[in-house]
């Protein structure tokens, strides 16, 4: 039993991460093209709805994570560094949606590079997050 809610665990992650990675990606295209003069109002569409599927994917991740540390339970001071990482991942999301209710009322304040940078921050966060969750070093 454990085993399949570890795999949706991971499913869930896997589905959250990819709204968080793409939603960036979505205000670059967004710059870049109205600063071209085209349509971008199909941009804000797809940012808005991956943003809330991806709010509940992250929702399922702690639904299923809770779920496993009560049948694991707590086994190290690992899993409190990797929460701390994933609260920070929170905030970098929460700071997503100000930016897309920016884009919204097209008052980006930003550049396409800025958010190309702003893109690889997820990256740097999900990184410690890997490697406390598979090495569980302390």
């Amino acid at each position: 039993m454990m085993l399949w809610l570890k795999t949706f665990h991971l499913l869930f992650v896997i589905a959250w991460m990819a709204g968080v990675f793409y939603l960036p990606r979505i205000l670059v295209h967004y710059l870049e093209g109205t600063a071209a003069q085209e349509d971008t109002r199909r941009l804000v569409i797809m940012a808005e709805r991956l943003f809330w599927f991806s709010v509940v994917m992250a929702g399922m991740v702690f639904i299923t994570g809770f779920w496993l540390w009560l049948g694991y339970g707590v086994t190290g001071d690992w899993l409190y560094a990797k929460l701390f990482f994933v609260l920070l991942l929170l905030i970098y999301q929460a700071q997503t949606l100000r930016y897309i209710a920016r884009m919204k009322a097209g008052n980006l304040l930003y550049n396409s590079l800025f958010f190309r940078l702003f893109n690889e921050a997820a990256l740097i966060l999900l990184v410690p997050i890997l490697i406390l969750a598979v090495m569980k070093p302390f």
